[in-house]
């Protein structure tokens, strides 16, 4: 089948089929996508799930509609609301951006993959997914769904990470000139629904008769990746301090590092050996001999709890005492909503 064949197969399939989202245009739609959402919705998909996705999006997009609403924004209230979404660098960067686009820019995107790349936090696939989607430009969309079908459809068993640059000139090669957008969105929609991960229904799929893995009998075993390392476990301590009028003792983490500029409780680094007590201030802290456990990209993380309550006058040597009616628990990254979680449940603090 040729490449146009393919491409045919492919679109006819995602106007029946493609995905109804929050952020999407339906294909042949008259109305152009908006380059914000597309822009906001990419840089949340990274490394993260369009189930857990949605929620946020539309949060997001009710709370800051455009561009210069978000650049306008408040710091502590986008990363409040980013909180739980993870890889909290993504909100950092999104900010920049947005404040760049909105000042710099007059408020309106680049249109292509160059001049976006030069925007903080848009790496090679956000750029080419917004030039692509947003501007149907013929840019080729790389993502793990991509990534699949095409060692699938033409039978790449060179494992990942390896395999990329050859699985990226394939898709090039199939990109079209016509509804580039629609052509990216309905690989990864293929990729999301149907070449998917595990028991791929090729039976159903609009590319079954070229797919080259399929006539092999070895598309469930396509793409091959290269064995990871084992991931290291780090360990801490966080200090949770309860004034006497219920205020609790909270930093903001530094702009650099994992959860930067993030709501959270005093403590320790974080490191592979057991860490030394670094209390925020003096009082009784308590250890109720509990820890809570959270997994990151690269590494374990055990943090083990230190608890206190203190009185009114109490002077913190780091942080600062965030009132009751200001603290918002959703605020937090979900490895110290766990901590909180713990704490609130134990007598003392109640």
């Amino acid at each position: 089948m040729r490449d146009e064949d393919k491409n045919t197969a492919l679109l006819d399939w995602y106007d029946i089929h493609a995905r109804n989202l929050p952020w999407r245009e339906p294909p042949g739609a008259a109305i152009q996508p908006d380059p914000y959402r597309v822009w906001l919705s990419e840089v949340m998909l990274q490394q993260t799930t369009v189930a857990a996705v949605k929620s946020y999006f539309e949060r997001f997009t009710m709370l800051w509609p455009g561009v210069t609403d978000l650049a306008a924004a408040e710091d502590a209230h986008v990363m409040g609301e980013w909180a739980g979404l993870g890889y909290y660098a993504r909100a950092r960067n999104l900010l920049k951006c947005a404040r760049v686009v909105a000042h710099d820019l007059n408020g309106r995107f680049p249109d292509s993959e160059e001049a976006l790349l030069l925007l903080p936090g848009i790496g090679p696939y956000t750029a080419a997914a917004i030039a692509s989607i947003a501007f149907d430009r013929p840019a080729t969309v790389m993502d793990g769904n991509v990534e699949r079908v095409m060692a699938r459809l033409f039978a790449v068993e060179t494992p990942l990470p390896a395999a990329k640059p050859k699985l990226k000139a394939l898709a090039g090669r199939l990109t079209p000139r016509v509804r580039p957008g629609d052509y990216a969105q309905a690989v990864m929609d293929l990729g999301a629904t149907i070449c998917t991960p595990r028991n791929p229904a090729c039976g159903l799929c609009p590319l079954r008769d070229p797919c080259q893995a399929r006539a092999q009998g070895i598309a469930a075993d396509l793409p091959k990746k290269t064995p990871r390392k084992p991931k290291p476990t780090r360990q801490g301590i966080v200090y949770l301090a309860r004034r006497d009028d219920g205020a609790w003792l909270l930093e903001t983490r530094p702009d650099k590092g994992l959860l930067g500029g993030m709501l959270g409780w005093p403590g320790s680094d974080w490191a592979e050996t057991a860490p030394q007590e670094t209390p925020p201030m003096e009082a009784r802290w308590h250890d109720p001999g509990a820890e809570v456990r959270h997994t990151f990209t690269h590494f374990h993380l055990r943090l083990s709890l230190r608890l206190a309550h203190v009185p009114q006058d109490a002077r913190p040597e780091r942080g600062q005492f965030l009132p009751l009616a200001r603290f918002r628990p959703s605020d937090l990254p979900t490895v110290m909503r766990k901590a909180f979680d713990f704490a609130s449940k134990v007598a003392m603090l109640d």
